[in-house]
């Protein structure tokens, strides 16, 4: 028997564990899918982000689409950086953090990158879970 095998809850172990269980897994395949199979866009956030709230996620680039409005990716992966660590990681479909931006009612824009040739939109963090933004992602849908 596996060590993962081993570590897996048994039926007896709780309520509910076969749709537990059937859920979890199929979670599980959407993950190994997603980076075994789809292509993944890797942005790093350092620092900054914990003093703003804020995610900085380039839209234009020397007045060219660039970033989130030209990667061709299945997933935009943004880690929250402090220092050289990886804080956390906030995962993406592509397509959905589009969608988001393109609802939100105000979204702030800010130059940066070399020469000051990038556009980024600010997204506050809290902003981006909080129940209306999520309300309206799901009315869109």
């Amino acid at each position: 028997m596996s060590k993962l095998k081993k570590l897996e809850p048994q039926i007896h172990d709780r309520k509910k564990f076969d749709l537990d269980l059937k859920y979890g897994k199929i979670r599980e395949e959407k993950i190994a899918e997603m980076l075994l199979d789809g292509k993944i866009e890797i942005k790093s956030e350092k620092d900054i982000w914990q003093k703003s709230g804020n995610l900085c996620i380039e839209y234009e680039s020397y007045g060219k689409p660039s970033g989130i409005k030209a990667t061709e990716s299945d997933y935009w992966f943004h880690n929250l950086c402090i220092g050289d660590d990886i804080y956390a990681t906030i995962v993406f479909r592509t397509d959905t953090l589009r969608k988001i931006i393109d609802s939100l009612d105000y979204v702030k824009t800010v130059s940066g990158g070399d020469n000051y040739a990038s556009k980024m939109y600010l997204l506050n963090i809290q902003k981006l879970f909080s129940s209306d933004v999520i309300k309206a992602f799901k009315d869109k849908c």
